[in-house]
Parts: structure tokens; C-alpha cells; sequence
């Protein structure tokens, strides 16, 4: 749970820097990629992340313009990349001018238990980590590069002078 909206916002440009590097590497052509016809594609889980920023936090009294369907999924994959920044920018903006540290600490209704706005942040984190996740192995299948996220990906090991390890 967070304390502060100023650790929050330290996590959260991270956390977004990193889902964009994911998001501008994908094409057009990957979004179609999947494990399974009964699993979602790797576009259905980059737009559910865009989407979700908005959906989990109209629990709470934030206001913001961001999208919020998170159906259809678009075709175009420069316009996930771009939807994503916009939303995540709302959202920063909307927490900086409506909520202060003590709003933090207010509880709300969510997924059926009584949970801080603070909590509330930090499960946005958790579930942006866990379908960023997801994309990173639907992206390795469709050929993509993976960048880094907490740590080199294979192909950026030679950035840092050092070998990959081992397969």
C-alpha cells in the first residue's frame, strides 16, 4: 500500500516507462498473436492494459478522460502505444490535482472488500506487472524483441559488455 502520493508517482513513472517500451514494440501484425484460440491475443492484453487504468480507478472518486472499453480491441498497434500514454497522463494529472496523501488512507469498495485508495494503487501496479508479463511471452512468439524490464532481456546483455546467460 502506498503512503504517499510522491511514492506512488516515483513506482508508477517506472512501471509506465517500462509498459511503453512493451507498447511501441509492438505491430500491427503481433497484436493477432496468441497461445491458444481460448486465450487472449497479445493485442486483447496490451489494450487491456491501457483500459484498465481508467476501469480500476473509476473505483474511486478520481475524474479523468481515458478510454475505458476495453472492447473492441483496435488493429492498430501505434494507436494502443499512444492511447496507453494518454491514459497514464490523465491519470497522473487527475492524482496530482484531486487526491492528497489523506486520500490515500480513504477506503473504498473493490472486488467485493473494503480497501485503501493507497492499496488500490499499488493492486494497479500488480496487475499491469502480471499482463506485462503475459505480453512479453505472447511478444517472444510473434519475434519481437522484449526490452528490458527489471533487468537486461537477452538481446541487452551486450549493452552492459557482458554475455546472456546460458539457455
Amino acid at each position: 500500500m502506498f503512503q504517499t502520493l510522491d511514492d506512488f508517482l516515483k513506482s508508477w513513472e517506472y512501471e509506465t516507462e517500462v509498459t511503453q517500451r512493451l507498447l511501441n514494440n509492438l505491430t500491427d501484425e503481433s497484436l493477432k498473436q496468441e497461445i491458444t484460440s481460448q486465450n487472449w491475443t497479445l493485442g486483447r492484453v496490451a489494450w487491456h492494459t491501457v483500459s484498465s487504468i481508467h476501469i480500476i480507478a473509476s473505483n474511486t472518486n478520481l475524474t479523468f478522460e481515458a478510454i475505458s472499453a476495453d472492447w473492441p480491441v483496435p488493429t492498430s498497434s501505434h494507436f494502443i502505444a499512444d492511447s496507453y500514454q494518454q491514459a497514464s497522463d490523465a491519470f497522473v494529472q487527475a492524482l496530482k490535482t484531486q487526491w492528497t496523501d489523506h486520500t490515500l488512507q480513504e477506503r473504498i469498495d473493490f472486488l467485493g472488500k473494503k480497501i485503501s485508495n493507497g492499496s488500490l494503487l499499488l493492486f494497479l501496479i500488480q496487475h499491469q506487472s502480471h499482463h506485462r508479463g503475459q505480453m512479453t511471452v505472447l511478444m517472444r512468439q510473434a519475434g519481437l524483441i522484449v526490452p528490458g524490464i527489471y533487468g537486461p532481456s537477452k538481446e541487452e546483455w551486450a549493452n552492459f559488455g557482458m554475455e546472456a546467460p546460458k539457455m
